[in-house]
């Protein structure tokens, strides 16, 4: 009687595998490790596929690595500040410029004018100064890196740092602002209750061991009914008479008036928050400020100074491509302060009309035709998104597919393999592509991306 064969000796070579692959941007020797991973899998396991599905498998592990690499994608969900994409789009002169300045040398720390060592950021800073205005700015990586260091640098002697109970927000990712006090060092002392707090709340909670005042401006969540909290004033009149500094983190960064945008609430800006006596403010640079990711801290130049001074602010710094790129969008408000939001492309999107965007969805379905699916053209409402303007939801115009040769579902994770990938929801049945987020010349993408996802190409 022969005997049997070991189902593993038909397992293909790695080098067989490689040969069948197509063309992948992913590097070779990802690809080979992507393949002996499998391999190493198929092995341990009970069953041994046929050569054929071991090749379809090896060809979806590096595809599904590929989809894996950051890349553009279309943003077809509504939500026009979306972390998960990237937060705020940046706008021409912004990436000409930190591409001018990455490409080779340039004087990050280097003073043109005396040709000894200059301070990083300096130019910047005062741009920044000069929009906010503040005396002085510092620049880190991120919001809550800036947070960080303002806690850290208050409450290095005296631990306390007072805070309403209904400002204790939580923000992306799972990240509590109390989490961030206790990496600080700091020691918190809540006041008020979640929905009610008072001036007396706070002034009753000053003491020897007090640090700082921190206000958290509710940039993404708020509260409506019995509510009541004081005014950023009344707590700088508060901490300037007690010799205490008084910190705000505003988050969105917004720096111009947003109710100019149609059916988009006022955000408190740093100018309006400084001029009410704040000692100092942090905020977001990719968010309404339509730059790069960076935290901003602005306000009295002698805090700035010793925050710029702490040891950590070292750890904390921007480089070389994240500084050009804020340094063109601060440029951009400053050049034209009436028409500063014309070039930012996150201010772009917030304007176009609802008129245009059912023109653009309507040109959709007459080129789509006759299809595998039902086509529409819905009003919505889109969400300005990032952790900013919670009350705010914009009128938007949405092109709504509900396919007859597969699930929604599927449409929607066809549309995400596609090239580029177009990011859509999944609604009663239905693929969903709100335009509010989509960039005119993404239009005819997003056509492409349809005919081939329902046809099953």
């Amino acid at each position: 009687m022969p005997a049997k064969r070991n189902p593993l000796r038909s397992i293909p070579a790695v080098d067989s595998l490689l040969g069948a692959l197509p063309p992948s941007a992913v590097p070779r020797p990802m690809v080979v490790a992507a393949i002996r991973e499998l391999l190493r899998e198929i092995r341990l396991g009970a069953v041994v596929p046929t050569a054929e599905r071991i090749a379809t498998l090896a060809r979806q592990r590096v595809e599904a690595l590929e989809r894996c690499r950051l890349q553009p994608v279309i943003n077809a969900t509504g939500v026009v500040i979306h972390t998960n994409l990237g937060r705020s789009p940046l706008d021409g002169r912004a990436l000409e410029t930190a591409t001018g300045v990455g490409a080779g040398y340039c004087n990050l720390e280097l003073d043109l004018e005396s040709g000894a060592r200059g301070r990083r950021g300096d130019y910047l800073e005062r741009c920044l100064a000069t929009l906010c205005g503040a005396e002085a700015v510092a620049v880190v990586n991120n919001c809550a890196a800036a947070l960080v260091l303002i806690l850290r640098h208050f409450t290095a002697t005296k631990k306390e740092v007072v805070i309403s109970r209904g400002e204790l927000v939580q923000i992306g990712g799972g990240f509590r602002v109390p989490d961030i006090l206790e990496t600080s060092g700091a020691h918190l002392r809540e006041v008020g209750t979640t929905n009610r707090t008072s001036l007396d709340d706070y002034a009753r909670a000053l003491g020897r061991e007090t640090g700082m005042i921190l206000k958290v401006h509710r940039s993404n969540f708020f509260m409506e009914g019995f509510v009541a909290s004081p005014d950023s004033s009344e707590l700088a009149a508060l901490a300037r008479r007690k010799r205490i500094p008084l910190a705000e983190d505003l988050g969105s960064g917004a720096v111009l008036d947003t109710s100019q945008f149609s059916g988009i609430e006022h955000e408190p800006t740093p100018a309006e928050v400084l001029r009410r006596g704040v000692d100092v403010v942090c905020f977001s640079g990719d968010k309404l400020l339509g730059g790069p990711q960076a935290g901003i801290i602005a306000g009295k130049a002698r805090h700035v100074r010793a925050l710029k001074q702490d040891p950590f602010f070292r750890a904390l710094r921007c480089d070389k491509l994240v500084l050009s790129a804020l340094q063109a969008v601060a440029e951009e408000f400053l050049a034209a302060p009436d028409r500063a939001s014309e070039g930012i492309p996150i201010h772009k999107l917030l304007r176009v009309s609802t008129d245009e965007l059912r023109r653009r969805a309507g040109a959709l379905v007459r080129e789509l035709g006759k299809s595998s699916a039902e086509l529409g053209v819905i009003t919505t409402r889109a969400q300005v998104g990032g952790g900013t303007l919670p009350r705010s939801a914009p009128e938007s115009i949405a092109l709504e597919v509900r396919p007859t040769n597969m699930a929604a579902a599927e449409l929607a994770t066809r549309l995400r393999q596609r090239r580029p990938p177009v990011i859509a929801t999944v609604a009663h049945g239905a693929v969903k592509l709100d335009l509010r987020a989509v960039f005119p010349e993404q239009d005819g993408a997003i056509l492409r991306a349809l005919k081939e996802a329902l046809s099953g190409a």
